[in-house]
């Protein structure tokens, strides 16, 4: 299935509009829990809109929207940091990092590398020279996590996210 990957730096009504019709499809199973509520999402999508760096990278099959990631850049205050379970080691947080805040693909394209290729896209023109995300470690029973593993990433801290969200797994990797 050939997806094209299209590059924003802003959402238009129409691409939040199809960034959210992929969301309540991939997150559809837990759309009851309310962290993963389309109201909570779109909460933390006005956040990371108006953080520094916001790009997002839209999968299309033709005109239908298949898969999306997005990220900002992080710095050294960051309230992202100040969440860690673990202290950082001196100088971690020196150099931005793009944080990587959602990646989802509708099912008929899981397995396919498409969502591969949307996270490589989203990275291949970003300056930070790190890429960080985080993950339940239980989502897909492992598989979730197992797949970030196999793109490089490696687990380095661990945070609570919101008091709705399970610990997740704070991951790292190079942007190249």
């Amino acid at each position: 299935m050939s997806v094209d990957l299209r590059h924003h730096t802003a959402l238009t009504p129409a691409v939040r509009r199809d960034l959210l019709d992929v969301y309540t499809d991939v997150r559809a199973p837990l759309l009851h829990l309310p962290n993963y509520g389309v109201a909570a999402f779109t909460e933390r999508l006005e956040q990371h809109t108006a953080d520094p760096g916001f790009e997002l990278v839209l999968g299309y099959h033709g005109e239908v929207a298949v898969g999306y990631a997005y990220g900002n850049s992080v710095g050294a205050g960051d309230r992202y940091w100040r969440r860690m379970a673990e202290p950082l080691p001196d100088g971690f947080t020196d150099a931005p990092v793009l944080a990587v805040k959602e990646i989802g693909v509708r099912a008929p394209w899981r397995g396919t590398g498409t969502a591969r290729r949307i996270h490589d896209a989203l990275l291949a023109r970003r300056a930070e020279e790190r890429a960080v995300l985080m993950v339940n470690p239980l989502a897909g029973d492992g598989k979730v996590r197992r797949l970030y593993e196999a793109w490089g990433y490696r687990e380095f801290n661990a945070q609570d996210a919101t008091a709705q969200s399970p610990r997740l797994a704070v991951m790292i990797r190079p942007a190249r």
